[in-house]
């Protein structure tokens, strides 16, 4: 048995977060959207999932069509079974939302939540495709000084997330 492994990277403009994850049922779907649209009333979102059995498709749904097509687009291109993504509209963060698709009864593993360049490392093999994991972001740098600590603390509370 051969196995493949390809880096698949998500496209999308860098202000906007992404939530990636897998799922096990071909109404997550309609059950992410409606998390979604009951937590933040008036979000913007595009969602996509990999079906990974009958017919294979992609199913998407969301409130904007251009964030829609962007998740379509991305979930394909990772075309590994009961893969999901949600692509958030600008101004949107996976912390007001992640609990929410967490608590979805489909909802097995939250891979990653980042507007931060992703990659997602797919195995390939005669049966289908499955995801290893996800690269989020760059490599660490180093460790943070007293400086940084300041900036972190400072940037939290200017964002409105800390008093």
């Amino acid at each position: 048995m051969a196995i493949e492994l390809k880096v698949v990277r998500i496209e999308k403009p860098d202000e906007l977060n992404v939530i990636l994850g897998q799922s096990h049922f071909i109404k997550t779907v309609e059950d992410i959207h409606e998390a979604l649209v009951n937590t933040v009333p008036g979000i913007k979102f595009g969602l996509a999932f990999c079906e990974s059995s009958g017919p294979a498709l992609v199913r998407a749904s969301g409130t904007d069509p251009e964030l829609v097509e962007l998740a379509k687009k991305n979930a394909l291109a990772v075309g590994a079974g009961h893969f999901f993504i949600v692509v958030l509209g600008k101004g949107y963060y996976p912390i007001n939302v992640l609990n929410a698709i967490k608590m979805v009864p489909e909802v097995c593993h939250i891979y990653a939540a980042s507007a931060n360049p992703m990659q997602v490392i797919v195995a390939e093999t005669e049966q289908g495709r499955g995801i290893v994991g996800v690269i989020d972001g760059v490599a660490t740098r180093g460790i943070e000084t007293e400086a940084d600590v300041a900036h972190r603390k400072e940037f939290l509370r200017r964002i409105g997330y800390k008093m």
